[in-house]
């Protein structure tokens, strides 16, 4: 019995490999989980919108493409977890849960959903078109469900909040999409060689 417990524990050298992949998977969490927040303080208002122009949309495919479907989603539930804490991080200038239930909360709660899909799908993905197609349905997802609470929490019309909330971003998501793409695509090249 003594021996069968022997066989199933890690040598050192494999406890202080899990430990170093650990440590880099939470490094790299937090370096996302930074990014988005970063990404936050670009921000443009609109004066007919209660939505600001941001750039997380270009940090949350990012997380996605380099982390993976598992550990994106933790950079941005970590980044949404900072910011319902009471940090001032989300685009809006609202701070806590309360964020959430404002205007731009569909949009953050979409983040994790988002980083999950660009993770399960560019990893699958082999050429420019097709990353590009994965990060344009994650931009899509956020989108819509910003534009859900729009609807169901504000009560504007389906129209109304889809002039509001969805038209204005469009041209510019599809720019951000094609930058993180080129990003994503340039970095597979680089390691490749």
């Amino acid at each position: 019995m003594a021996r069968s417990a022997l066989q199933h524990t890690k040598p050192a050298n494999g406890i202080a490999k899990d430990f170093r992949s650990a440590l880099l998977s939470t490094g790299l969490i937090t370096a996302f989980t930074l990014l988005t927040v970063l990404a936050s303080m670009v921000r443009v208002p609109l004066p007919f919108s209660p939505v600001p122009i941001t750039g997380q949309l270009f940090a949350v495919l990012l997380a996605g493409a380099f982390l993976g479907s598992t550990r994106g989603a933790f950079s941005q539930g970590l980044y949404l977890l900072w910011g319902i804490s009471g940090l001032p991080l989300f685009a809006a200038g609202t701070v806590g849960l309360a964020a959430l239930m404002g205007p731009t909360g569909g949009y953050l709660i979409a983040f994790v959903p988002a980083a999950i899909l660009v993770g399960f799908l560019v990893k699958r993905s082999e050429n420019y078109f097709h990353v590009w197609m994965s990060m344009f349905l994650a931009s899509l997802l956020i989108l819509g469900l910003g534009w859900l609470q729009l609807v169901l929490f504000y009560q504007y019309s389906p129209v109304t909040a889809f002039m509001l909330g969805v038209a204005p971003f469009l041209p510019l998501d599809i720019v951000k999409v094609c930058l993180a793409a080129g990003v994503v695509m340039g970095y597979r090249k680089v390691r490749k060689k």
